[in-house]
């Protein structure tokens, strides 16, 4: 296999939950007031993904190590 080649999650849409979950964390809510505007005045439930460059690069060409795709290696020792 090639590992993971994508990552997703989904937005917490519901403001009650979001801030329960705030609290329980001790997050202070002032610092994402902005992100909690938009959670309380109302929003749309939506989610994104991530996508590696690399890896999908590795499946296209059948490359077998991530190590001969990536351009600029960003590993220990060589950053």
């Amino acid at each position: 296999g090639i590992g993971e080649i994508i990552g997703g999650s989904e937005r917490e849409a519901d403001y009650d939950k979001l801030v329960t979950r705030m609290n329980e964390l001790g997050l202070d809510k002032e610092e994402y007031d902005f992100y909690l505007d938009l959670r309380k005045y109302g929003t749309v439930t939506h989610s994104g993904f991530g996508l590696g460059f690399e890896r999908m690069i590795m499946y296209l060409t059948g490359v077998s190590n991530i190590r001969d795709v990536i351009p600029f290696p960003r590993t220990v020792g060589t950053c």
